[in-house]
């Protein structure tokens, strides 16, 4: 399955998802067309102490979920807090790049190895005013993690937490609107490309890049283009289809 019939499924199963029993079966269905072992859709908090309405939903082992909860990892965790550190996807084994890892970390991420955890990439989902969060996508050990799926990963991680944000939220009643320039710098961002790089294809200033993507994300209340691009995704302003068309 092409990369881009793997995440037009998945938007399709995931709006369709009235459940986070639906979108959790999404997911396993994304992972298995990657040949990924395992995700995980998680707010960073202390899930033994203080879940709440925290999102989590994920497929790895019952066992690591048991030590993991019963050290209060879910704020200490070394991916965790690596994913403060950027705002793109990351493979695990640049943590030490995003981080400075302590003993504690080492023993955190090896003991993750013996319950059956390997190699994975880390979608950020941080949303200002709310508390930190991550999709991760994980190997088995011994086994690396895809690399042509790095692309797709980023969308379809940050795809998802949105659709669990808002079965836990609720929908809402009104969406933003983007203009058609500022829809068409959305659209190019979400491709990869710089300010610089849109401004020439659009034939605009610099300038007129900037305010067309800050006035997008004012009305979106995001602050990283990549979850701008995850909203505009959502709510329908641009598609997958447009995302790999170019």
């Amino acid at each position: 399955m092409s990369q881009f019939a793997i995440a037009e499924a998945f938007v399709g199963d995931a709006c369709a998802a009235k459940t986070q029993c639906a979108l959790y079966q999404a997911m396993m269905a994304c992972c298995a067309s990657m040949g990924i072992n395992y995700f995980a859709l998680l707010h960073h908090v202390d899930f033994a102490r203080d879940a709440g309405t925290a999102i989590r939903l994920h497929s790895y082992p019952a066992d690591w979920q048991v030590w993991f909860d019963e050290r209060g990892l879910g704020q200490s965790d070394p991916v965790h807090r690596a994913s403060h550190a950027i705002s793109i996807g990351f493979r695990w084994s640049a943590v030490p790049q995003l981080i400075k890892l302590t003993a504690n970390d080492r023993e955190i991420l090896a003991t993750a190895a013996r319950f059956g955890i390997g190699e994975g990439f880390t979608v950020p989902a941080n949303v200002p005013g709310e508390v930190h969060a991550s999709c991760s996508f994980a190997m088995e050990p011994g086994q690396p993690f895809p690399e042509e799926f790095h692309f797709v990963a980023q969308l379809v991680g940050g795809f998802a937490f949105e659709a669990a944000r808002r079965l836990s939220r609720g929908p809402h009643l009104e969406l933003p609107t983007l203009t058609d320039r500022q829809r068409d710098c959305v659209l190019w961002a979400a491709r990869g490309k710089t300010d610089w790089e849109i401004s020439q294809i659009l034939g605009v200033s610099h300038e007129t890049v900037i305010g067309h993507l800050k006035q997008a994300r004012e009305r979106y209340g995001v602050s990283k283009r990549a979850l701008l691009a995850v909203r505009a995704l959502f709510d329908g302003q641009i598609s997958f289809s447009d995302v790999f068309k170019h």
